[in-house]
């Protein structure tokens, strides 16, 4: 895995794409508007609406340009039918101990959402089931827990 290369999955990449087009559309338009409004107002040196209107418009460039970068730099997460070892894309399902058994997805960094059950490969977890079999006990080191034992149940 290249360090650089930002990993989505098709889903992941169509929703970034809808993201960017609403904002260099509805969301610029929107924000020229305010800023024509604000400046109609006069002064602009003590003009709050104008100075907030031009930070909005910073972080919506800010957030176009990261976007264009994320999707300049990235791969296509390809799904496969089965699963010999943990890789990005697949679905892992794990068990620490007598606890519940917690399935994850295992997706980039940017789709990341542990609530969702997805997780980064970059992460602790992800980091420490890649490259593992079905059946194998993983050693997680957790910044916060310290060391704790996953058994992979199921990969798909």
């Amino acid at each position: 895995m290249k360090k650089d290369i930002q990993y989505l999955t098709p889903e992941g990449k169509l929703s970034l794409e809808k993201e960017l087009e609403q904002l260099k559309t509805q969301g610029r338009t929107e924000l020229a508007k305010r800023l024509n409004h604000a400046i109609s107002m006069g002064d602009l040196s003590e003009n709050a609406d104008y100075h907030k209107a031009k930070e909005d418009q910073g972080f919506l460039e800010g957030r176009i340009q990261e976007i264009e970068n994320v999707l300049n730099h990235s791969e296509l997460i390809e799904t496969q039918e089965e699963y010999n070892e943990v890789s990005i894309g697949a679905q892992v399902t794990i068990q620490e101990g007598d606890f519940e058994p917690e399935t994850y997805f295992l997706v980039g960094r940017k789709e990341a959402d542990p609530r969702a059950g997805k997780i980064s490969h970059e992460s602790p977890i992800g980091k420490a089931l890649l490259g593992h079999k079905v059946g194998e006990t993983v050693d997680v080191d957790l910044p916060s827990d310290g060391k704790i034992k996953f058994k992979i149940l199921a990969i798909e």
